[in-house]
């Protein structure tokens, strides 16, 4: 496919758009963090558009991706005609990460950014960005942290870029995550405190995929443990519940196979903690 091409200013977004090329090209060469959700691949568009062969998008690979994501967020940099290369992290070897603390996030961030940083050293890239934007600067995010002490920029946030805008600014670019859900990882589903293993992980990808099999969009499959029991607690969102109950039955047999001993549809359903 022909690669997207940036789209001509004509508002506020479109200006803090201009200043967010201005951003890229003086950070240049980059290597963009990429995972093919709505703020990244909006970077990328971006970056790949003035950039060109100057921009390297970089995809971590490890257990808490899901395959059809790693698959979706390929197909994406090769529509963008950006070139794309997969690193595989090995956040799973750190018991810090794997005991799932409440910075969890900082160590996967981190075990990211040492793999990207001895890329960029190796290769010449003059800087390395992600993509927090300005709408998350009100949260509290231990990746973060992590940006700071390898001197990860973050050219949307500090072009003022909201959530909101991006995804008009994607719309403009004709971008397929315009309007897509947001994806954390897997091991998000799992409550801090309980173990991250790549068994837990690949249960609740498979978990999920069913659930997205019939037809759901907006969702999370909780991985509960209880003793010695398995139970998938699912989250879907309120516009969604409607549908429950003519599949009732086939969610619950497809989370069992996946691997549940029992499963829990949460009646008050799912409400994403990002504004």
């Amino acid at each position: 496919m022909n690669a997207i091409a940036a789209p001509a200013p004509a508002s506020l977004s479109n200006a803090k758009a201009e200043h967010l090329r201005s951003l890229l090209v003086a950070h240049a060469p980059l290597v963009i963090a990429y995972s093919g959700g709505v703020d990244s691949a909006y970077l990328l568009a971006e970056a790949h558009a003035v950039l060109g062969s100057r921009a390297l998008a970089v995809i971590a690979d490890s257990p808490s991706l899901p395959r059809q994501a790693l698959r979706d967020a390929l197909d994406l940099a090769r529509h963008i005609g950006a070139h794309v290369e997969v690193v595989a992290t090995e956040e799973m070897e750190d018991a810090r990460y794997a005991s799932n603390p409440t910075n969890r996030c900082y160590y996967c961030k981190a075990e990211l950014f040492t793999k990207l940083d001895s890329l960029a050293r190796r290769r010449g890239y003059a800087a390395i960005a992600y993509g927090e934007n300005a709408d998350d600067m009100r949260q509290v995010r231990p990746g973060r942290l992590a940006a700071e002490e390898f001197q990860v920029i973050a050219p949307l946030r500090d072009a003022g870029l909201t959530k909101q805008e991006i995804r008009e600014l994607s719309h403009q670019l004709g971008l397929p995550t315009a309007d897509a859900p947001s994806q954390p990882c897997l091991s998000s589903r799992i409550p801090h405190g309980t173990p991250v293993t790549p068994e837990a992980l690949a249960m609740i990808e498979r978990g999920e995929a069913h659930v997205r099999s019939l037809g759901f969009k907006v969702f999370r499959v909780r991985h509960i443990t209880l003793g010695n029991e398995l139970r998938a607690r699912l989250q879907i969102a309120p516009e969604e519940m409607g549908r429950v109950e003519r599949v009732r039955e086939q969610l619950a047999y497809g989370l069992r196979a996946a691997g549940y001993h029992s499963v829990e549809i949460d009646p008050a359903g799912y409400r994403s903690p990002v504004a």
